[in-house]
């Protein structure tokens, strides 16, 4: 009787045959892990999901309000309904982030943007810097423009991820929507400078190396004159 208690004793458990001790201590290992989760504080990573979305709704909240001024600085009418596009495309973001906040629980709110605070500062001072009137200045608008959206394709690339990775499917699709649309400004821009405005800032004064050049050019041709 004793011998087939000891037996019995000896039998491992199907779920436990055929495993290695390396694959018993991982598969406890994540029990262990389970178990912390579950007993204990909020999630890191959604703690940090909901800190970047505060950092874009600030971000985006600055831009409606510095747009119409980058608008109203063009030159070009084609550049300036472009960011007049952009404005109007950009409240719909905010509206947008505001829905992500809902599906989550959380109160819409945003938190200062450093990144997005130097990049408009940067943009109002290439409007004091560059001539009113002049193709350089849409130029230089373009780039400052698509440094904003850069930023902003980063940051919601990284939250697009996130959300999918947290299972928050509806938050990822309102999210991935607005990455499309940033993107699609991104090429708009592009196509903008180099379609003419690019061009047409290069006959906007002579290149200080090539000023040298063309003297001297001058010089050589009065010697030879001699």
């Amino acid at each position: 009787m004793k011998e087939n208690q000891q037996n019995e004793t000896n039998v491992q458990s199907p779920s436990r045959r055929g495993l290695t001790n390396k694959e018993e201590q991982q598969d406890i290992g994540r029990t262990e892990k389970s178990e912390k989760i579950e007993e204990g504080k909020e999630s890191l990573l959604e703690k940090f999901f909901i800190s970047q979305l505060k950092d874009i709704y600030y971000a985006e909240q600055q831009l409606v309000k510095a747009l119409p001024e980058i608008a109203k600085a063009c030159t070009t009418e084609e550049l300036e309904d472009a960011f007049n596009d952009h404005l109007a495309q950009t409240e719909r973001h905010v509206k947008r982030l505001e829905k992500v906040f809902t599906i989550i629980g959380k109160e819409a709110e945003g938190k200062q943007c450093e990144a997005m605070d130097g990049l408009l500062k940067e943009a109002k001072n290439i409007i004091a810097e560059t001539k009113k009137g002049s193709m350089t200045r849409d130029a230089a608008l373009i780039i400052a423009a698509q440094k904003v959206e850069h930023y902003e394709i980063a940051s919601y690339g990284g939250l697009v991820q996130l959300a999918v990775t947290m299972d928050l499917r509806r938050a990822a699709d309102l999210l991935d929507k607005t990455l499309n649309e940033e993107e699609q400004t991104d090429l708009l821009l592009t196509d903008i400078a180099e379609s003419h405005i690019n061009m047409e800032a290069e006959d906007e004064g002579n290149y200080s190396w090539n000023q040298g050049k063309m003297k001297r050019n001058e010089t050589n041709r009065n010697d030879f004159n001699e």
